[in-house]
């Protein structure tokens, strides 16, 4: 097998992130998560084993559905307390020269007008390196604290979302026209009037009539990032993502997910090689398969049951306080992740899950699989999982950080790079063509390309008609 895997290291700005209790390892470092130094240290590390990028999830809100409140949430750091990932790219940035920086932000609590010019400031700050994690978020806890009566029901919040990223696309794509910013000092014009254009939306959601307010970025739209894994999510996904992070905890619902977004693809008229496609995994690896085992042992001591329930039921919905341990977990219509109770009651007809197994499996690494042994029995598993199902690479989370990832680039990294199917350099350009090795903006297949003449777009959303 000749494919080359990716990495991306899945982080947060916060403690402990996807691992509930393991905060408390005396070697974890995730409590200096308000260190810029420590971001910055693991930022090295990271580009010297050739990741992709580091991609910072976010939540608004906190996690209150288990036992109704959120006691355990804030007792075992379960996200919370969480800073705000956009503020960190330009220290990582300032540290490396490759890696890519994904940030997480919703369109369901920042209205896309201010947002569109803190994502373009980001990718100047960058050179080019910033993706966008789109998410249109799952917890009701957010969706009261910014003023709104509760979180809109799931299909509809797809719904915002793609009027949102229509928004995006003409202030990023549109406005300024290539070549509108001169800087000719003799004529002391810095900018072309001409070549800056008003919006003029006017659509269901949003009202944005004028200009974009950023000369254009490096990559103008950064990389668009997405983890689309319910109906309404996948096809999202198909039409807009360029990065795509899967959780799935077996190879076939991988393989299953990939088919579907293979053919969503199609519908769209893009393709394969338009999209990369990381599942979520941790990977705990040692120099032999014994010690890889007694680590993973040493962590499983450090494992909170209260805090694993508090994520699972966060991300499906559902309290599973209300089960015992030994109930198997079955689907309930809710208005969170569809994708995650799907999966877990429905995804595999091969297992079924307890609420025991749940809170142990989601203990380290969240809703991903671990995967435990020498640099070798690791890569052997993860070319497996390539070869079965057609992943691009993995979306790696921690266990403790940041032994968890100088771990994967001291060992595992150089093995797989003698076995010729991992980068040993970073290709030159913005994130987007490291990425795709093409160039820096949205491919020509991609939506944004139809804003990209937004006069024209003006003049033919002018002939609908109202409410169209």
């Amino acid at each position: 097998m000749t494919k080359t895997i990716h990495f991306n290291a899945f982080d947060m700005n916060c403690v402990g992130h996807q691992s509930p209790g393991l905060w408390a390892h005396p070697r974890d470092k995730s409590w200096k998560y308000k260190d810029l130094d420590y971001w910055q240290d693991l930022a090295r590390t990271l580009e010297r084993g050739i990741f992709d990028g580091i991609f910072i999830a976010d939540v608004i809100g906190y996690y209150d559905v288990y036992k109704g409140n959120n006691y355990h949430a804030i007792h075992q750091a379960a996200q919370i307390p969480v800073n705000d990932p956009i503020q960190l790219a330009a220290p990582i940035a300032l540290a490396t020269e490759h890696l890519g920086i994904g940030i997480t932000a919703s369109t369901s609590f920042e209205h896309p007008y201010t947002f569109a010019r803190r994502l373009a400031t980001a990718d100047h700050h960058t050179k080019g390196r910033i993706g966008w994690n789109i998410v249109t978020s799952y917890l009701e806890s957010g969706a009261k604290n910014v003023g709104q009566t509760g979180l809109q029901r799931h299909d509809n919040r797809y719904e915002i979302a793609n009027e949102y990223l229509e928004v995006i696309y003409k202030l990023l794509e549109g406005s300024w026209e290539e070549g509108a910013v001169v800087r000719d000092r003799e004529a002391r014009v810095f900018t072309l009037p001409e070549k800056v254009h008003e919006i003029g939306h006017h659509g269901k959601y949003f009202h944005v009539p004028g200009y974009g307010l950023t000369e254009p970025s490096p990559q103008r739209t950064p990389v668009l990032y997405q983890a689309g894994a319910s109906g309404p999510g996948k096809k999202f996904a198909a039409e807009h993502a360029e990065c795509v992070f899967v959780a799935a905890q077996t190879k076939t619902i991988l393989r299953n997910y990939i088919l579907d977004i293979e053919e969503r693809l199609r519908v769209a008229g893009r393709s394969r090689a338009d999209i990369r496609i990381y599942n979520l995994l941790t990977v705990i690896v040692d120099e032999t398969d014994e010690k890889a085992r007694d680590r993973f042992r040493d962590y499983l001591d450090y494992v909170s049951y209260d805090g694993a329930l508090t994520f699972m039921s966060g991300w499906t919905g559902v309290d599973f306080s209300h089960y015992a341990p030994d109930d198997l977990v079955r689907k309930v219509e809710t208005n969170a992740i569809h994708s995650a109770i799907e999966s877990l009651s429905e995804g595999d007809p091969n297992k079924r899950w307890t609420i025991r197994e749940l809170a142990e499996w989601g203990g380290i690494g969240g809703m991903g699989p671990v995967v435990v042994g020498s640099a070798q029995t690791v890569a052997d598993e993860l070319q497996a999982w390539v070869e079965e199902t057609g992943v691009d690479g993995f979306n790696l989370a921690y266990a403790v950080t940041p032994e968890t990832f100088e771990s994967i680039v001291d060992l595992l990294v150089p093995e797989l790079q003698r076995r010729g199917v991992y980068p040993k350099a970073y290709k030159p350009g913005t994130l987007r063509e490291k990425l795709f090795g093409k160039g820096p903006y949205l491919s020509e297949t991609h939506p944004a390309n139809r804003y990209r003449d937004i006069e024209a777009v003006k003049r033919s959303q002018a002939l609908l008609p109202t409410g169209s």
